[in-house]
C-alpha cells in the first residue's frame, strides 16, 4: 500500500506525536508498505533516524507566520516564498519555537484549522501539488486534530481516506486566549465531521475527544502508541544487566516544564528527604529542556538548594537516544507526574522497557497504562501522595522487582512499535477494502 503520513515538527524541541509517527512510518515500511512521512513547519527533532529525511516540509515555519501577518506577502511572488523557506531560517525559526506559547497563538490557529480558507491557503496547495507528483496515496494520516483543516482538500484532490490521529490538542487548545479559545474548538469541532476516523493513544483520550468534538463512537478506535525497542535488551535477553547502583535513585524523564509536574516530584523528592525515612535518596532529571524552561528549571535547583539537597540531584538535558536508554535503566524508580490531562505518555513505556517500575498520579492516561502493564503504582497527584507511595514501593524491593519485569515484558509483548504498525497496517486494509498480506 501506499501511505502518507504527515506530522508537524517542533524545531528543536522533542514530541511526543514526532516520537510516535516516526516509528510508525518506520514500522509501516518493514511490514512493505511504502510510507512516505512528510514534514510540517519545521523539522523534526528525534532521537533515533529520521524517517522524513529527504521529503520537503511544507507549510514552512516563517511563511505561514509571515502570510498570517501581512496580506502583502500572501501574494509574494514564488521565489521570495522559497527563499524565506531556506534551512539557515528554518533553523534560526527552529530556535525561537521553544519560547512560543500557545497564549500567543490564537489567530494563527484559527486560520490553518480553515484550511483553504484561512491565510495559509497557499501552502496547502503547494502540499497538494507536490503530493500530486508522489504515487497516488491509498491512505493519509495527519499527526492531530490541529491539521483538520487540511482534511478536506486532501481528500477532494487525492481521493483517498484521511484519518486523523489524537493526541494532546484539548491542552493546546484550552491553552489559547479566550479571544480566539470557542473560535478554534467551534472550527475543529465542524471539520471534524470530514475525517474518515480518529485514532487515539488511550480510551481516557478517545472518550474524551469524542465528547469535545461530538464523534460518534464508532469514528474513534483506539491504538495505544509504542516505542521503538531497539536498545532496549528483551527480558529473555541475557544481555541484560542491572546497571543500577546500591543507592536508590528517583528519575523524572520528560520536557522539564511545570505541566509535566517537574516541580511536583520536586517537591515530593523534598518532602521525603526531610523526613529521612530513605536519606541516601538521590534524584535524577532528564529529558528536554529549552530556553523557555531555563528559568523554570532554574527555580527547580533554587528549591532544592534551600531544602539542602541539590547536591543529590543531577540534571540530564536533551540526551541522545543512547543515553537516554542508560539514564532510565541508572533509575530505581521513575515518576513523571504530569498535571494535564495526558493522552498517552510514552517516557512511562520508555522507562518501563529499561526494566524501571513508574509512580503516575491517578488521573489522564496513567491508570489505562498501569492497568495495561502491570508495571508501577498509581498514587495521589499531590506531594505528599507522591512522597508516601515512592518510600513505600522504595521499601520493598522484592515488590519493585515484580513490577519491574512486569512492565518490561508488557512493553516488549504489547508497546513496541512492531505492535502499533501492526494495528495501524490493519487500519489502512480495513478503509481500503483490502485483505491482509
Amino acid at each position: 500500500m501506499n501511505i502518507v503520513q504527515i506530522t508537524p515538527g517542533a524545531g528543536g524541541m522533542y514530541c511526543g506525536n514526532c516520537f510516535r509517527d516516526n516509528a510508525l512510518v518506520g514500522g509501516l515500511r518493514r511490514l512493505g508498505h511504502s510510507t512516505l512521512m512528510v514534514p510540517l513547519y519545521l523539522p523534526l527533532t528525534l532521537d533515533e533516524p529520521d524517517n522524513s529525511a529527504g521529503t520537503p516540509a511544507f507549510f514552512n515555519g516563517v511563511n505561514v507566520y509571515l502570510e498570517q501577518k501581512s496580506a502583502l506577502f500572501r501574494q509574494a511572488p514564488h521565489w521570495l516564498h522559497e527563499a524565506l523557506a531556506s534551512p539557515k531560517l528554518l533553523k534560526w525559526a527552529s530556535a525561537r519555537a521553544g519560547r512560543t506559547r500557545a497564549a500567543d497563538l490564537g489567530e494563527i490557529t484559527l486560520s490553518v484549522l480553515q484550511g483553504e480558507e484561512g491565510n495559509q491557503a497557499r501552502e496547502l496547495e503547494e502540499l497538494l501539488a507536490w503530493l500530486k507528483l508522489q504515487p497516488k496515496p491509498d491512505i493519509i494520516f495527519v499527526s492531530n486534530a490541529l491539521m483538520i483543516g487540511l482534511v478536506r482538500r486532501l481528500k477532494s484532490e487525492l481521493c483517498a481516506p484521511v484519518v486523523c490521529m489524537l493526541q494532546g490538542e484539548d491542552t493546546f487548545l484550552d491553552a489559547l486566549p479566550e479571544s480566539h479559545r470557542a473560535a478554534c474548538w467551534k472550527t475543529v469541532t465542524a471539520r471534524a465531521a470530514e475525517a474518515d476516523l480518529f485514532i487515539a493513544p488511550s480510551r481516557y483520550f478517545g472518550d474524551r475527544m469524542r465528547a469535545r468534538l461530538g464523534l460518534r463512537a464508532e469514528s474513534v478506535r483506539v491504538i495505544h502508541n509504542g516505542i521503538s525497542l531497539e536498545g532496549y535488551p528483551p527480558p529473555s535477553s541475557t544481555e541484560f544487566r542491572d546497571v543500577k547502583s546500591a543507592t536508590p535513585i528517583l528519575g523524572f524523564f520528560a520536557r522539564m516544564c511545570h505541566e509535566k509536574g517537574l516541580d511536583l516530584l520536586v517537591d515530593a523528592y523534598v518532602l521525603v528527604r526531610e523526613r529521612n525515612r530513605i536519606p541516601e535518596l538521590k534524584l535524577r532529571v532528564g529529558g528536554g529542556c529549552g530556553p523557555a524552561d531555563e528559568p523554570f528549571v532554574e527555580a527547580q535547583r533554587r528549591k532544592l538548594q534551600a531544602a539542602g539537597v541539590l547536591g543529590d540531584v543531577e540534571f540530564f538535558p536533551n540526551l541522545t537516544r543512547q543515553a537516554k536508554i542508560e539514564f532510565l535503566r541508572s533509575l530505581t524508580l521513575m515518576s513523571t507526574p504530569a498535571l494535564y490531562g495526558e493522552a498517552f505518555g510514552l517516557y512511562v513505556i520508555e522507562a518501563m522497557a529499561a526494566g524501571v517500575p513508574v509512580v503516575q498520579p491517578r488521573h489522564a492516561a496513567f491508570p489505562e497504562l498501569i492497568e495495561a502493564t502491570g508495571g508501577g503504582i498509581i498514587c495521589e497527584p499531590t506531594p505528599g501522595g507522591l512522597a508516601q507511595t515512592i518510600e513505600h514501593m522504595l521499601h520493598d524491593p522484592i515488590a519493585l522487582g515484580s513490577l519491574a519485569e512486569a512492565g518490561r515484558r508488557a512493553v516488549f509483548q504489547k508497546f513496541s512499535a512492531e505492535q502499533m504498525s501492526e494495528e495501524y497496517e490493519r487500519v489502512c486494509l480495513e478503509m481500503c477494502g483490502k485483505s491482509g498480506p
